[in-house]
């Protein structure tokens, strides 16, 4: 039985181009590092997820935040993930209705301008790590998503 249409083609066709992925290295409550650049215009976020690497066990509140070129910040999701330490290997989306982290929870979707899409943590003494994930679509012709 041959297969007309592949899995890449499928999530192609689903959630667009992707997935492009960026690993935090240390998560550090003095350092917002870039995730993704966004450049030309408007994206779609299709899906947006981590897996933890490295374990987070110490109170922290982590922000994966827009910050576009023009215009202000803004949270895409945020929550606390050191209080109940979330292990590696853990899978991290949100409810689409809360913008909160949860373990094993669905992507979502935002959309993003010309700028950068940043991960920011806010905690004592901070710890853990994780690669984040994400698919998108242009809403402007010639929009881009990149890693870092």
């Amino acid at each position: 039985m041959s297969t007309l249409i592949q899995g890449n083609e499928v999530r192609a066709l689903m959630l667009g181009r992707g997935p492009v992925s960026t690993a935090t290295g240390t998560l550090d409550e003095d350092v917002t590092p870039t995730l993704f650049t966004v450049a030309g215009g408007e994206v779609l976020i299709t899906a947006l997820w981590a897996k933890v690497t490295t374990a987070i066990t110490v109170a922290n509140t982590v922000t994966i935040q827009a910050n576009p070129t023009t215009g202000d910040t803004a949270a895409i999701v945020a929550g606390d993930l050191g209080t109940t330490d979330t292990a590696a290997g853990t899978v991290l989306g949100w409810e689409p209705d809360s913008a909160a982290f949860t373990r094993n929870g669905p992507p979502a979707s935002a959309v993003v301008s010309t700028g950068t899409v940043e991960i920011d943590s806010n905690g004592t003494n901070v710890d853990g790590a994780m690669t984040v994930y994400c698919t998108w679509v242009p809403l402007t012709n010639g929009a881009t998503l990149v890693a870092g």
